[in-house]
């Protein structure tokens, strides 16, 4: 069973509140801007995982890449909103 895309932008929605615990504190943009990147993360998570041949729907694998992968854009965007203020 494939997630397709819906299924990752959910993905990423549980990946950018968990993205969000991993690393807490105030965000520039706010929890839409969270949200989005959670989005976003979990997409590029899907796309590695299905990559790397773990695209199979329901793996903790799966969620685990697509956290890693929202964690790592909310560093970035925190990284690049600090420098440019």
């Amino acid at each position: 069973m494939e997630y397709g895309i819906l299924g990752w932008i959910v993905v990423g929605l549980i990946a950018g509140a968990l993205a969000k615990w991993i690393m807490p504190g105030k965000d520039p943009g706010g929890i839409i801007v969270t949200i989005l990147i959670g989005i976003a993360g979990g997409l590029l998570g899907g796309f590695l995982s299905e990559l790397i041949g773990l695209g199979t729907g329901g793996s903790i694998w799966n969620l685990a890449l697509a956290t890693a992968g929202a964690v790592l854009l909310l560093w970035i965007y925190r990284l690049i909103k600090s420098r440019s203020s």
